[in-house]
């Protein structure tokens, strides 16, 4: 375990957050698919600066993540890093609402990326990301409003089905 145990709080912090009040079989497939995906990334780059990488919780999440490589390239989901960038150019004030995470790591032109499933935002940087960052970047996929853009009838669905049609 880290000797900086800030970041056993935000990962406690994270399993706090409950969905309870949604119905998340009723979210768009593909939105549903990457909001996960984002909460699996941040778990797993958490838990690396909580515990050691060879706990068992760094490993499962680690072997989760290998898996949901070949998940993302099923159906409409490789569209998605499009549809972000998409938005950016289409919907700008819309894109500035999506959560951190999606915007920076799927943005063409921000260097912020999944590498070795970890959330990086700055390659050159040597420092790890802050523990009350990744507390603002949970509160973001944990907000009320966004999460209701997700549902299939919701307005982030209807721009998705929106770019599908147009691209």
């Amino acid at each position: 375990m880290s000797s900086d145990a800030e970041y056993v709080h935000v990962l406690e912090h994270l399993y706090e957050k409950s969905l309870i009040l949604q119905d998340e079989t009723m979210w768009h497939p593909v939105l549903a698919f990457y909001y996960m995906d984002a909460l699996a990334h941040l778990d797993y780059v958490i838990s690396l600066m909580a515990y050691h990488y060879k706990s068992p919780r760094v490993m499962m999440a680690g072997e989760y993540l290998r898996c949901r490589v070949d998940q993302e390239k099923l159906g409409d989901r490789p569209r998605f890093p499009a549809f972000i960038n998409w938005l950016k150019r289409e919907h700008p004030k819309r894109f500035e609402t999506l959560p951190t995470v999606w915007r920076r790591v799927y943005d063409e032109d921000d260097e912020a990326r999944y590498i070795s499933f970890r959330l990086v935002f700055d390659r050159d940087s040597k420092d790890p990301i802050r523990p009350h960052v990744y507390r603002s970047l949970i509160e973001e996929f944990f907000n009320a409003e966004f999460l209701k853009t997700l549902y299939s009838d919701a307005s982030l669905s209807a721009l998705f089905e929106e770019f599908k049609r147009k691209a």
